[in-house]
């Protein structure tokens, strides 16, 4: 039990990295991001059977979308964070480092690639993007971030 504590923990603070890192992203290097309320506007319309979109930004909006899309988003580093410390401290039998963090971080990319990205019209690896390069590298420094930050909170938990 003490592991889904921590994992929540590192999880949250996790995912608070990554919300700084973003806005660091989005208004200092001027990199634009995808925004929460798109994301729940995607999980919105999973509730009508729709799962892909030929564009996210154009199909219909979804009551407290922005909302919905914060709680995935928190929920989704809180999983995460368990998800992590889980693998390291039962399968692995160690405490975590700043090497699995970032392994971590980076398998973690499998979720916007593979499945967020298409699934809101911008294709495997955001393929389809208008520009899909600064997509991946966007995408690609949040996930080292939270790797990064679930190390950091691990050490300040």
């Amino acid at each position: 039990m003490e592991t889904v504590y921590q994992g929540v923990l590192i999880g949250i603070i996790a995912t608070v990295g990554m919300d700084i890192w973003e806005a660091i992203v989005k208004h200092i290097f001027r990199f634009p991001t995808a925004g929460l309320a798109l994301v729940g506007r995607w999980l919105g319309h999973m509730s009508k059977g729709v799962f892909v979109h030929h564009s996210i930004s154009e199909s219909a909006a979804i009551p407290n979308e922005l909302l919905i899309g914060w709680v995935a988003h928190y929920v989704t580093g809180i999983v995460y964070g368990v998800m992590y410390l889980s693998f390291v401290q039962i399968l692995l039998s160690s405490d975590p480092t700043i090497a699995s963090a970032l392994i971590f971080g980076f398998v973690s990319l499998v979720a916007p690639w593979f499945i967020v990205q298409p699934g809101m019209g911008a294709g495997v690896f955001a393929s389809k993007a208008p520009r899909p390069g600064m997509v991946r590298l966007v995408s690609l420094s949040l996930h080292m971030v939270f790797g990064l930050s679930l190390y950091a909170a691990w050490l300040l938990i």
